[in-house]
Order: C-alpha cells, then structure tokens, then sequence
C-alpha cells in the first residue's frame, strides 16, 4: 500500500473502525519512518527537506486525536520542550542552537497550519471528520524521531547551509520531495514555510 493511500485512510477516517483507524496510524507513520523518498543522490540537502515532508505528513494523525479529544492544535509546553532540547543538542553538535530553534519553530508552524486546516475541513464537512481516535504516542516517537534525523543532516550539512550554494541546492531538493512524496498544494505550502530558514 502506497504512502498516499495511506494518508488518504486517515484523511478518510470516518469510513473506517476506530481500531482500524489505529491500526492504519501505527502503519502510516512506521512507512513514513521506513521509506525514503529517494534513492542516494547527488543532492545533499534532500535527506533533510524529506524528513521535514515526513515530519509535515504526521500532522495527519495529530490532528485527528486532537478532533477527537476536543484538544487544542497548538501546545505551547511542548513546543518550548522540543525546542529547547534540540538547542541543547545543536550545542552539543557544535551548531548554532539559534538557528535550529528558528528552523523547528518553521516547521512546528507548518505542521500546526495543517493541522488547522483539517479542522476547518472537518467543520465544513462532519462526515469527512475521524471518528476514532489514532494513538498519539506513536507520532509524537516518530516526530522526535524525525527531529533527530533533521539536526543530524543540519549538523552534517552545516557548511553547505552557510553557503551561496544553499539556495539552489534547497530547491533542487524541494523538487524532488515534492516529487517523489506527491505533496500536494498544501504541503507544498507547508513544506516551503518549513524549510524558509535553512539557508542561514
């Protein structure tokens, strides 16, 4: 099963069984963290925009739970949490901890913008709105997970992203996560809002 239809199964939820609906999740995120988007390149930069398309696509099971439990899109508590220890660990990998936290906080916006916009499809159409609730603990691994990942391709590409050269080699890779992933109008959106402060 494809990483499009999967994410479609979540979009679509209301058609099927909350445990199905869990079990679809578990699965969606698992293929996010087990596929790439591409095979090696030449590219260095496309690894990391990948992670952040990857770590925009778990907005869908988030918000789901959050519909479900009348919770509240944005987490202040936790975003200063995450922020504040990807800053220590970017200290730790001897990179600008300012410039990751600017970095997160993109992609914590875009994933966040999303989010508020299956609301607003949900509201605008309740039978298109999940009717279970998918675990949240799975995607919250998988997002630090992928927060993992991205700092290891920032640090890794640190000197790149300092560069004249980052901004080509940040479009070519947008391309080609579009691409392969098939992002669609909105994460294409998303995905440019996330990565806007890669080319410090």
């Amino acid at each position: 099963m494809s990483l499009l239809r999967l994410t479609r199964i979540v979009r679509r939820s209301s058609a099927l069984r909350a445990g199905n609906k869990v079990g679809a999740v578990v699965v969606l995120v698992a293929t996010l963290l087990a596929t790439p988007a591409h095979a090696d390149g030449a590219n260095p930069l496309t690894e990391l925009v990948d992670a952040a398309a990857q770590r925009l696509q778990i907005a869908e099971p988030v918000a789901a739970f959050k519909w479900n439990t009348h919770g509240a899109i944005e987490d202040p508590a936790r975003v200063r949490q995450q922020l504040s220890a990807l800053s220590s660990d970017a200290t730790g990998k001897h990179i600008d901890p300012h410039y990751v936290s600017r970095a997160f906080s993109d992609q914590i916006n875009a994933t966040e913008a999303i989010e508020y916009r299956r609301f607003a499809d949900w509201k605008l159409d309740a039978s298109s709105a999940p009717s279970g609730s998918p675990d949240l603990a799975a995607s919250r691994s998988a997002i630090d997970g992928l927060n993992q990942t991205m700092l290891t391709q920032i640090a890794t590409n640190w000197d790149l992203l300092r560069s004249p050269q980052c901004a080509p080699a940040l479009d070519a890779a947008r391309g080609e996560v579009i691409e392969s992933r098939h992002l669609d109008g909105l994460y294409q959106q998303a995905l440019m809002t996330a990565t806007q402060s890669y080319c410090a």
